[in-house]
């Protein structure tokens, strides 16, 4: 026994980093790899039943590991004998000490992957259980964090539940090749109407799905501990690391009320096998050189430090505004002007990690600074031309405080909510001014709904209010979108494989309802965009993530059609600002191992470039005075059968997206008269030029207007929305030294204490 485990470390210490990713082996490595296999594949059964303990062997320990530390009261008795010693742990990686360092007396860490059950990589074929009631509870459902459909008795429930209450009940997985297991993480049913969940269990391995040997603990068989709620993940490691190529999960209590129920993943390293014919098979990865990992709060900061290091003459780093716990909100700007805004040169922004436990998007984003650098400097084309044609903002996490809760946690263990809020317990997805309805109230109450604004609607006054329910990190993305003229946005989430465009709030409260803008058929065309380029969303044999067959919508949908979402971010940027913006759900899994990072990059890499490129379609140009040729601030640009207008930028300039067709285009500033132009959009992937020169109207005619008792001047309403952005500015400042103070205050505490 001894040899075998001694033959499974080195091949893992040496074969089996914390990511999966194409690897070069020496012939010794590959010798040692091959010797392991064998041994193990021909002494399976005494691998399994060998009566080495833990204190025998000191190189593995058994650890279970919970999210929360709360444990009820309502637990059963295990039936079995003896307990598996029990000890918390931060994350999925197993402690081994390497023999070859044995003398040296340091002890390394052997990580090792999930198998994919929640990010699917595991298909459902590979999934089989001793029984099942209904298909909805099927194998096939008993993913981590699947979430369940509305009502129970669908097709798409929340967990496998074995049709029989007893303890020769298993869900069982095949790797399809030979694997080192190293441990299972557990939760028990999502529903919304039913509690259940297994409390403990056994874990079976076997090479032929025949043969089954039950994990040991020494000279006894091993018992796990599971779950104490449905939804908190529990992580448990075996005793001994064991390589075969299934596995079993085996019931053994369960909550009393309840059934057996669960979600799984399983922990395991892939071994070389010489009998298997598709060894030689490459894993899935990617060509790019580029840091694939999770990076906490410092971790990000030194990644975008050493980018603009690398690309001092195109990136800049800025920062707009703090978290609840006083994390920076960090930007990155790539252009090749990238400290000022030049003149009609459109602005782009990703904005990630909104909700803190979603870290695809922060990576990705991440991943998007590196390459946008190295490509630019190896004179990509595409590259080049989207880096001087174009101003790009990237901000990788918007909820720093939620992130680094969820990072605490591990990939795995931070569970489908753990860090989605944020410090506050605020959903920042939620938190923004819910102008739609202002709008809406508006038109039924106007005589004439043509004068009612659809564009650039003033933040209402309770908002701006220092006690108003508004998170810091909402207040200085607001800020932000008033100081850019941002054209194009995209909000990347995770959970779901999907791209929802506005509006996301529905009219009258309806739970769902497709409701479209103005420009409906613009935003579909860059959700498709997205969509269609993503190598996941794009196939058309991939699994649906949870209950909702998105698919059949070409893997787009409008965001009131999903479900309504008052206050979002989307319908904020283009009911008060010029931009439009997307969301994107990237990936079924919210938080996936670092090992998927390179697969998902390459997954989204085509999808993140192409999407930015659309910000050149449609109309752009410049606003002038005719006498002076200066440009003309907040002029309105109004498209004929477009009830959604813009406004020109600081300098004139202005940008107005569209699908191909001939337009009849009117533009007015107050104070001059207004003028018309047809501009037709092409099929060609760039911005048709259309500017205007405005003349000023006669000064007595305006005050004839005001005279008359005309309606409120539209410079006076924009200097209504200017003085509440800065009293939303001046009680953000007042919030942010209050809550200053407090934490001084919070510090001179503990400091007296100590002392």
């Amino acid at each position: 026994m001894w040899m075998e485990v001694w033959l499974c470390q080195i091949c893992t210490n040496s074969f089996f980093p914390s990511s999966v990713q194409p690897r070069t082996k020496t012939k010794m490595e590959k010798s040692l790899s091959v010797l392991a296999a064998l041994i193990v594949l021909g002494g399976f059964s005494d691998a399994l039943t060998d009566d080495a303990s833990t204190e025998r062997n000191p190189l593995f320990s058994n650890h279970t590991t919970t999210a929360e530390s709360d444990r009820s009261t309502d637990r059963p008795t295990p039936t079995t004998p003896t307990q598996v010693s029990s000890t918390t742990v931060r994350d999925e990686q197993l402690q081994t000490k390497n023999s070859e360092e044995e003398t040296k007396d340091e002890t390394t860490k052997l990580e090792c992957p999930p198998l994919g059950m929640e990010s699917l990589r595991v298909d459902d074929n590979q999934i089989q259980a001793s029984s099942y009631q209904r298909r909805g509870l099927g194998p096939h459902r008993g993913r981590l964090n699947i979430q369940s459909g509305i009502e129970d008795g669908d097709l798409y429930d929340g967990a496998w539940c074995a049709d029989y209450k007893d303890q020769h009940q298993w869900l069982q997985v095949d790797a399809i090749h030979l694997t080192l297991f190293t441990g299972v993480i557990l939760q028990g049913r999502n529903s919304i109407w039913s509690w259940d969940w297994v409390h403990t269990y056994k874990v079976q391995l076997s090479n032929d799905s025949v043969n089954w040997k039950v994990c040991m603990n020494g000279t006894e068989e091993a018992i796990f501990e599971g779950n104490q709620n449905p939804e908190t993940p529990v992580l448990a490691l075996l005793p001994v690391p064991t390589v075969a190529r299934y596995i079993r999960i085996n019931p053994q209590t369960w909550y009393f009320n309840g059934t057996i129920c669960l979600r799984a993943e399983i922990l395991g390293c892939r071994v070389d096998d010489p009998a298997d014919i598709y060894s030689s098979e490459r894993e899935p990865g990617s060509k790019d050189a580029l840091d694939f990992r999770h990076h906490n709060y410092k971790d990000m900061r030194k990644l975008m430090k050493s980018v603009t290091d690398e690309c001092p003459d195109i990136t800049h780093v800025y920062t707009i505004g703090k978290s609840y716990l006083g994390l920076k909100l960090y930007v990155m700007v790539i252009s090749d002007n990238p400290t000022k805004h030049e003149l009609g040169e459109p602005e782009f922004r990703y904005v990630a990690g909104m909700h803190g436990n979603e870290a695809l998007g922060r990576e990705l984003v991440l991943n998007l600074m590196q390459y946008l650098c190295k490509e630019y400097k190896k004179g990509n084309q595409r590259v080049v031309r989207l880096v001087t044609e174009t101003r790009i903002h990237l901000l990788p996490s918007m909820n720093p405080d939620g992130y680094e809760e969820a990072y605490k946690k591990g990939s795995e263990l931070a569970g489908w909510a753990d860090g989605r809020y944020s410090y506050e317990g605020i959903d920042l997805n939620h938190n923004f001014p819910d102008l739609n309805n202002i709008m809406w109230d508006a038109q039924e109450t106007a005589t004439d709904k043509s004068k009612v604004t659809n564009h650039y609607i003033p933040i209402p006054e309770y908002y701006t209010k220092e006690d108003a329910m508004v998170a810091p990190e909402t207040r200085a993305v607001i800020s932000w979108m008033q100081d850019i003229p941002f054209v194009l946005s995209a909000n990347l989430h995770g959970g779901e494989l999907v791209v929802t465009y506005p509006f996301d709030c529905t009219r009258d409260w309806a739970p769902q309802e497709d409701t479209p803008t103005a420009d409906n058929a613009f935003f579909r065309w860059l959700a498709t965009v997205y969509a269609s380029t993503n190598l996941v969303m794009a196939n058309p044999d991939r699994r649906i993530c949870h209950y909702e067959d998105f698919e059949a919508h070409h893997n787009i949908i409008n965001g009131g059609a999903w479900h309504t979402v008052p206050g979002s971010m989307n319908d904020f940027s283009y009911m008060h600002t010029n931009c439009f913006e997307v969301t994107v759900e990237l990936s079924c899994d919210k938080f996936p191992h670092a090992s998927e990072l390179p697969v998902e990059w390459e997954n989204n890499k085509e999808s993140l470039l192409v999407y930015m490129e659309q910000v050149h379609r449609g109309i752009k140009g410049v606003v002038r005075d005719k006498e002076t040729k200066r440009g003309i601030a907040d002029a309105i640009i109004k498209v004929e059968d477009h009830d959604h207008d813009i406004r020109s930028a600081a300098d004139g300039d202005y940008w107005r997206l569209m699908n191909p067709g001939e337009y009849k285009v009117v533009v007015w500033a107050e104070g001059y008269f207004p003028s018309m132009r047809r501009c037709r959009v092409g099929l060609e992937p760039h911005a048709t030029i259309c500017d205007f020169t405005l003349t000023k109207t006669p000064i007595q005619r305006l005050k004839e207007i005001r005279a008359k008792g005309g309606k409120i001047p539209q410079d006076l309403q924009l200097r209504l929305r200017a003085l509440r952005l800065r009293k939303l500015r001046a009680s953000t400042k007042a919030i942010n030294r209050r809550r200053e103070g407090q934490r001084g205050q919070q510090e001179q505490t503990r400091r007296a204490r100590r002392a």
